[in-house]
């Protein structure tokens, strides 16, 4: 399912138009974006939590040159299902 189809579906259930669900949509993805970037996380019980983890600095390989390069620190978005999403998906 890619962005429009989610937009349809969500119209469709919703009885908003399909402009109005494109724009809740996006006001979603940019409210958890805000709040992941300022190192909040969101929370949203039996779907899953959208938070931030912090990656050390590593040592990694380059595959072509087989050269060993320093893969610096950094902060990566995650998304860990809830329960209930779980048990949907697992059925």
């Amino acid at each position: 399912m890619n962005k429009s189809d989610l937009v349809a579906k969500m119209a469709e259930r919703s009885g908003l138009t399909k402009k109005d669900a494109e724009m809740a949509l996006k006001s979603f993805i940019e409210t958890v974006e805000e709040a992941l970037e300022g190192g909040d996380k969101v929370q949203l019980v039996g779907f899953g939590t959208f938070e931030t983890r912090a990656r050390a600095e590593r040592q990694g390989r380059n595959p072509r040159t087989k050269e060993e390069i320093t893969i610096p620190a950094s902060v990566a978005p995650v998304f860990k299902a809830g329960k209930e999403f779980k048990e949907r998906v697992n059925k």
